[in-house]
């Protein structure tokens, strides 16, 4: 199911980036008492009483001709068309400011659920000044000090109050869910007519052409496929975002709802470090991941160059070392009915269960092979060890004290189970639980 989007809007120096910070529940945003500090859009997840949502930092709107501000502003635009609610904050030390009353109008314009938030009423005394704020045209002002926490909860109540029906997705269990994700022009929607062998999805050179998420059904070698290609980012004809933006909140919207997420790099551009990033969207959200390297017809290939691509994507994709790398051009075609069998295998891999007795059989013949750690004098005791959960799997490892599984012991099992039974292309958890 879709989760709710809440944007986090005002001009700059407001105090939207502590807030936020104080919602997600750690410091992702910069907080610098410098006008402008946050430039793009930041991402995260938030939860309020059981009810989870994404939340959406911006820039702040300021109304001026200087590049940098017409940017952020522009990001801000971005942010409040994709938001369900927008939360508007205003700084109750200064009083409604000519900005103030711009962004205002900004807002009116959208016709999104507002809610006003006075930000640093940091004592009680101060309150009683939050009431010429009414004249903003919002309804009740919601007094918080986000650098104190105070009034964040009758304020989130408000918010969720806003929040529109979403309706469960249905999915058919035998039809695998893919997504693409990447940097603009990397040439997501080319793939996409690849792999359907028709021109379905527009395909330009001009980054942001795809306006939505397009699902698109593709059955193959007697299984079903449903193809989900995140969209670029473009309103009224402008597009809004560069060359290295990204249109962070569809890939995450696409990523919750596919089995397996197709990391794509451009083979000629190599990898930057926007690739990292959108990887780790998928990876954090425990999806299965193929890594794709398209646009290898532009590459001179001898017979090393990829075993040396694959090294160097390692290198830099650390965290993804159950993923496999597939090159191909969807340009040419070269390499493509390599795909669809390993996004199969992820897939499979991503749902697979193992029985308990074969996977306590693994486990044991580990520690015979490497014995548990001793700490502080105390050994750790693996008791029994059984899986919980799949899409990804996830094994629970019963133990005398969890605080005595260290990482690098947890990670040495990891592997063992991966060996084991072949989980590539899924990330798999490994939880250290004290028996009761």
């Amino acid at each position: 199911m879709r989760k709710a989007v809440v944007a986090i809007v005002g001009r700059p120096n407001v105090g939207k980036s502590t807030i936020f910070n104080r919602l997600v529940g750690e410091r992702i945003s910069i907080v610098e008492d410098i006008p402008g500090v946050t430039r793009d859009r930041i991402y995260s997840q938030a939860e309020w009483l059981n009810t989870k949502f994404d939340l959406i930092d911006t820039g702040g709107i300021e109304i001026g001709d200087e590049p940098l501000l017409i940017q952020m502003r522009q990001q801000a635009e971005i942010a409040i068309d994709e938001a369900d609610v927008i939360v508007f904050i205003v700084n109750a030390k200064e009083g409604i400011t000519g900005a103030d009353e711009e962004v205002a109008k900004l807002l009116f314009k959208s016709n999104k659920p507002i809610v006003l938030a006075v930000n640093k009423v940091d004592n009680p005394e101060m309150r009683d000044e939050i009431y010429e704020y009414y004249s903003l045209g919002f309804g009740e002002p919601f007094p918080i000090s986000g650098a104190h926490g105070l009034g964040l909860g009758d304020l989130l109540d408000e918010v969720v109050g806003h929040f529109p029906k979403l309706v469960q997705e249905e999915k058919d269990e035998d039809t695998i869910y893919f997504s693409l994700i990447g940097r603009p022009n990397v040439g997501k929607s080319s793939l996409v007519n690849a792999l359907l062998n028709e021109e379905r999805v527009i395909v330009s050179d001009i980054e942001g052409t795809t306006r939505d998420a397009i699902d698109t059904k593709l059955h193959k070698d007697d299984q079903d496929y449903v193809i989900i290609d995140t969209a670029g980012m473009r309103k009224r004809g402008k597009v809004y975002e560069s060359t290295e933006k990204y249109s962070v909140l569809r890939a995450l919207r696409a990523i919750e709802r596919s089995d397996v997420v197709l990391v794509l790099i451009d083979a000629d551009t190599g990898i930057r470090e926007q690739d990292k990033k959108i990887a780790g969207y998928a990876h954090d959200a425990g999806r299965g991941i193929v890594i794709v390297v398209n646009k290898w017809d532009t590459v001179e290939t001898d017979e090393k160059t990829m075993k040396e691509y694959e090294e160097k994507i390692r290198a830099h994709f650390q965290f993804l070392d159950y993923a496999p790398v597939v090159f191909l051009s969807a340009v040419t075609k070269k390499r493509l009915h390599t795909l669809l069998p390993m996004v199969k295998i992820a897939s499979e891999n991503h749902s697979k269960r193992i029985a308990t007795n074969v996977l306590n059989d693994v486990i044991m013949d580990a520690i015979a092979m490497n014995p548990t750690p001793t700490v502080k004098g105390q050994r750790l005791k693996v008791l029994y060890a059984t899986q919980v959960a799949v899409k990804p799997p996830a094994f629970v490892i019963f133990v005398n004290d969890p605080e005595l599984m260290h990482f690098s012991y947890k990670r040495f099992l990891e592997n063992k189970i991966r060996d084991a039974f072949e989980f590539e292309g899924t990330p798999i958890k490994i939880i250290a639980r004290k028996r009761t």
